[in-house]
């Protein structure tokens, strides 16, 4: 049997610039596409190069209910788009016993969107918040 911490039931911890942004529940778009050209060398007819381009990075998202660190996701926001400074970051997977699984640092976050929650009566759901940001790029980082 293996010692290895599976993510499947975890929380994120989202950091920028040393700002603790607090935990969220679920985070997507830890991803990357590399552009790759066609590149047909004269005189060798059995394969064509495959030769790689520019990167894209995906944008992320991250959600959770809203709890006292809401505040700081929006105060965050606001000081970056007066500024337009672009900072690092690091995402932190954590177990259900808040023990980090793995981390990523995030180079270059620029906030793209932010959806504060919705409130209705009529639903007995917990309100939720998103925030979306764009990136330079992705690194995995490990305390081995």
């Amino acid at each position: 049997m293996s010692d290895d911490v599976f993510a499947s039931s975890v929380f994120f911890r989202l950091t920028i610039a040393d700002d603790d942004l607090g935990m969220f529940h679920t985070c997507e778009g830890l991803g990357a596409q590399v552009e790759v050209e066609q590149y047909a060398e004269g005189g060798n007819n059995g394969f064509t190069w495959s030769l790689p381009s520019r990167i894209t990075w995906s944008n992320i998202t991250m959600t959770r209910p809203v709890t006292g660190d809401s505040t700081k996701v929006l105060k965050w926001f606001n000081e970056v788009l007066k500024e337009a400074d672009r900072e690092d970051g690091e995402i932190v997977a954590l177990a259900p016993d808040l023990t980090p699984i793995v981390s990523w640092q995030v180079m270059g976050i620029i906030p793209v969107r932010w959806q504060g929650p919705s409130f209705d009566p009529n639903q007995s759901q917990a309100a939720v918040e998103t925030l979306e940001f764009a990136h330079e790029g992705l690194q995995a980082s490990s305390d081995d």
